[in-house]
C-alpha cells in the first residue's frame, strides 16, 4: 500500500508501505513506540516544572533521559530528539493559539496510547527497495515493506524521516521524502464557488449536487454490534482483546473511505477549475452542537478543504477561503437579504428569484471570493 498525503514538512511527500513482520518484530516496534511516547511526556512535564524551558533544553534533556534510564538508551539518539520535537510541537501550536485568540487552545497534553515512533537520517538502513533494517538497540530488526513505489530511485539524503505505525489492521513504514513534485496541468479558465452541506456534500455555482455518502452512519448499524460484542467479553480477556481489535478496524475502514472520498473530490475540483472559492468554516465550533455534531463529523468537511488546499498548491491553481456569513441569505440577483430558517430549502426573493437554497450560497461564494481576490492580488 502506497499514498501520497500533503504533509506538515513543507509539503513533501510521504511514502505508506504495509510491513511485514513476525511477532517479535512486532512487540519490538511496540516497546520502541512507548519509549517515544515516555521521552515526549517527559519532555512536556519538563515544560511544566521549570519555567522558559525550550526546544533546546527538550533536546538536551533527552541525553538525561538516556542516561537515567537504559530502555531510553537502546532507542536511537535521532528517534529520541524527534520525540522531543514533538513534544516542543504541542507546546508552540499552544503558543500559537494563545496568540491567535483561538478558543479552546489546545493546552498540552500527556499521551497516553501512542502509535508511531519517527527516526531522522540514522538508526536505519535501506537494504533494498523492499527491506529495511532498524539498527537501534529495540532489536526490531529487518522488515519487508509492501508496497509498489520504488524507493530506489529516490536518493537517500532525500528520505528526511522515516516512521513506524501502529494502526488496527497492522503496521505500516513511511517515509518523508524532500520532494515536490508539481506538475503542469493545462488551464480552464473557470472559477467555482462551493457550498458545503449535509444534505449533499457540496453544491457548486453551476447548481451541481454531490451527494453525501454518509459512510460514519451507513456503517454505524456494524459499530453497534461489535460494540456490544466488546462490551459481552471479560475484561482483561484474550476474546475482549480481539473484540476490540475488530472495532478498531471497522472503525479505520469508515475513516479510509472518508478520506478516500475527499481526495478524490477535491482533486478532481481542482483539475477542472482554476480558481476555487469555498466556505472559510470554523469546524471545530460547528461541532458544539450536539444535535449535528456526528453527521458534520461524518461529512469530512475539514478534510475536503485540506485537500483542496493541497492540490491547489500542487497544480499551481488557486484555492480562496470566503466568510460565509449571510451566504444562504443574501440573493446572489438582487442582493436583498432574506431570512429563512435552516428547514427552508428554497430561495426565494420579491426580485423573481427562485433557486435552490445551496446553489445561491454557492453563488455568493464565487462572487464574494472573485471580489476578494481582485483586491488582494491589486494590492
Amino acid at each position: 500500500m502506497v499514498v501520497l498525503i500533503a504533509s506538515s514538512y513543507q509539503q513533501m511527500y510521504v511514502c505508506e508501505f504495509k510491513v511485514k513482520a513476525c511477532a517479535d518484530q512486532h512487540q519490538a516496534i511496540d516497546e520502541a513506540i512507548r519509549t517515544a511516547q515516555f521521552i515526549r511526556n517527559k519532555c512536556l512535564r519538563l515544560w511544566m516544572d521549570v519555567r522558559g524551558t525550550g526546544k533546546a533544553e527538550m533536546s538536551a534533556y533527552c541525553a538525561v533521559l538516556a542516561a537515567k534510564f537504559p530502555f531510553v538508551k537502546t532507542l536511537n539518539s535521532m528517534a529520541r530528539q524527534a520525540s522531543a520535537e514533538r513534544a516542543w510541537a504541542a507546546v508552540s501550536r499552544f503558543y500559537d493559539n494563545c496568540k491567535k485568540g483561538i478558543r479552546p487552545v489546545g493546552h498540552p497534553k500527556f499521551k497516553k496510547d501512542a502509535r508511531s515512533v519517527e527516526y531522522k537520517t540514522t538508526g536505519w538502513k535501506l537494504l533494498d527497495p523492499k527491506h529495511i533494517q532498524f539498527t537501534d538497540g529495540k532489536g526490531i530488526g529487518r522488515l519487508k515493506l509492501i508496497g509498489t513505489w520504488d524507493l530506489a530511485r529516490v536518493p537517500k539524503e532525500l528520505i528526511k524521516r522515516v516512521r513506524l505505525m501502529r494502526r488496527a489492521d497492522g503496521y505500516y513504514c513511511q517515509f518523508l521524502l524532500g520532494i515536490e513534485y508539481r506538475p503542469k496541468v493545462p488551464k480552464t479558465g473557470e472559477a467555482i464557488g462551493l457550498d458545503v452541506g449535509l444534505e449533499s456534500f457540496y453544491t457548486d455555482s453551476s447548481g451541481h449536487k454531490e451527494p453525501n455518502p454518509c459512510f460514519l452512519r451507513k456503517g454505524e448499524e456494524q459499530l453497534k454490534l461489535l460494540q456490544r460484542r466488546v462490551s459481552r467479553k471479560q475484561k482483561g480477556s484474550s476474546n475482549r482483546c480481539k473484540a476490540r481489535q475488530r472495532l478498531a478496524r471497522h472503525h479505520l475502514k469508515i475513516s479510509r473511505r472518508r478520506e478516500e472520498h475527499a481526495k478524490r473530490l477535491a482533486r478532481s475540483v481542482i483539475l477542472s477549475n482554476d480558481w476555487v472559492f469555498y466556505e472559510n468554516l470554523q469546524v471545530r465550533n460547528l461541532i458544539r452542537n450536539h444535535c449535528l455534531a456526528k453527521s458534520i463529523a461524518d461529512a469530512s468537511w475539514y478534510q475536503f478543504r485540506k485537500w483542496i488546499e493541497y492540490f491547489a498548491w500542487k497544480f499551481g491553481k488557486v484555492a480562496w477561503p470566503v466568510n460565509p456569513a449571510y451566504t444562504s441569505q443574501d440573493c446572489h440577483h438582487c442582493g436583498n437579504r432574506v431570512v429563512k430558517a435552516l428547514s427552508t430549502r428554497t430561495h426565494r426573493c420579491k426580485c423573481g428569484t427562485v433557486i435552490d437554497r445551496d446553489e445561491n450560497a454557492a453563488l455568493n461564494i464565487l462572487s464574494r471570493g472573485i471580489e476578494q481576490y481582485r483586491r488582494a492580488a491589486g494590492n
